[in-house]
């Protein structure tokens, strides 16, 4: 909090922030302004919805405060940026940037807002390092009154995803994040943009790419799409590797790799799954020569962005704000990146030293290392307020039911 402090130019809504904070770390079931100020002994939930809507604050400059808070506390040791979207399901249309549009979150087309979002991944953890709210061109770039109403400002004009991941990216980088490569799924890998731009910086990527991305092999010359190599390759050229560990220890899969272009530092990486023959295809590209495995392990980290979005909504609350600002989403989305950025940097500075040898095991009877549940779970009960009398129950019962009562 002493970070951020000085964000805040009136004790209120510093107070407030901190509240807020405490509230996204602790184990309040649905965490929105009406829960929170409950939790933190407020008797109506003014302040925090003043903190997130009319407060003076730059949610920006709190954000360059989490992203420079995460780089120092997980280090840069294999640091990758990666870059993904993820949906926040709503109803009605009056939410900035609400319309009916495809979102994993749901797996489907439904009433979503889309954040894009870009994580910081080390060895030592991963963590939210800067978000971006998608517009849709059609039903919100053009619609000045819409647009007024949810508080988006006027030079926020339309941007694809992958260019608001490359203005992450970019400024990620131009503020001091060491990270030597960058990954992302097909709605990042496909845009030829957004790979020039990273060039152009000397930012090496591994981005996922459709299966019918035409590649050009034989120094440049042949035009081919990726599944067609992959269905040329002899045996021969596959290699056994693993992706990371997941849950339940290495993810292996067998590789192949093949220059493409001109470029001795281009390639197209393939991953087969294993069991079920399931192909994946990635472009590459490094300002030096590289190893397969490094590729290799450059695109397991892809999956560590999931994970930080699966902590954000499952512990600190990224998905449970009842907001439609555009200043709002942005304020509370910005706090609970803080609250996991915190977790994070907790659960790094326990987690044990480990053998250099990746082949000793632990002994069995030992635990894991502290993850960021558990350290919430132990935050939680240490800062959590002393037993709510009866009284107070009550008057948030009461406030509650006045509320829906006038709505």
């Amino acid at each position: 909090m002493a970070r951020i402090a000085g964000r805040f130019g009136r004790v209120e809504p510093r107070a407030s922030a901190r509240s807020y904070l405490l509230g996204l770390l602790s184990n309040v079931e649905r965490k929105n302004c009406w829960q929170l100020a409950e939790q933190a002994g407020h008797s109506r939930p003014g302040p925090m919805q003043r903190l997130l809507r009319h407060a003076r604050w730059d949610a920006d400059a709190v954000r360059d405060d989490v992203r420079a808070y995460a780089a120092e506390h997980l280090g840069a040791d294999g640091a990758v940026l990666v870059v993904d979207e993820t949906g926040f399901l709503k109803k009605g249309r009056a939410s900035a940037g609400v319309q009916r549009q495809y979102t994993g979150t749901a797996g489907r087309i439904e009433n979503s807002q889309v954040g894009v979002f870009l994580a910081l991944a080390t060895s030592r953890g991963r963590a939210l390092i800067d978000r971006r709210l998608y517009l849709p061109e059609h039903s919100w770039c053009s619609d000045p009154e819409r647009r007024h109403a949810a508080g988006v400002p006027e030079d926020i004009q339309f941007a694809t995803k992958p260019q608001l991941a490359g203005e992450m990216i970019a400024a990620a980088l131009e503020a001091g994040i060491t990270a030597s490569w960058v990954t992302g799924d097909e709605a990042y890998g496909q845009d030829p943009q957004l790979r020039a731009a990273l060039e152009a910086r000397g930012t090496g990527y591994v981005l996922a790419v459709a299966c019918s991305t035409r590649v050009r092999i034989n120094r440049g010359r042949t035009a081919v799409r990726a599944d067609n190599v992959a269905d040329r390759l002899p045996a021969t050229t596959w290699q056994r590797h693993s992706a990371g560990n997941g849950a339940k220890g290495p993810r292996y899969y067998d590789w192949a790799w093949i220059h493409i272009g001109t470029g001795r530092h281009r390639h197209l990486l393939i991953r087969r799954n294993r069991s079920t023959g399931e192909l994946a295809f990635y472009l590459c590209w490094s300002p030096t020569e590289v190893t397969l495995s490094e590729l290799v392990r450059v695109a397991g980290v892809r999956w560590s962005v999931e994970e930080c979005f699966q902590a954000a909504k499952g512990q600190v609350g990224l998905d449970h704000y009842q907001v439609r600002h555009w200043t709002s989403w942005h304020r509370h989305i910005t706090l609970a990146m803080l609250a996991l950025a915190f977790l994070t940097a907790a659960a790094g500075d326990a987690a044990p030293q480990r053998s250099a040898d990746p082949h000793q095991h632990a002994r069995s009877s030992d635990p894991i290392a502290l993850t960021v549940p558990e350290i919430r779970r132990l935050f939680g009960a240490v800062f959590n307020p002393h037993a709510v009398s009866a009284a107070r129950l009550l008057h948030w019962s009461t406030w509650r039911r006045r509320h829906q009562a006038t709505a």
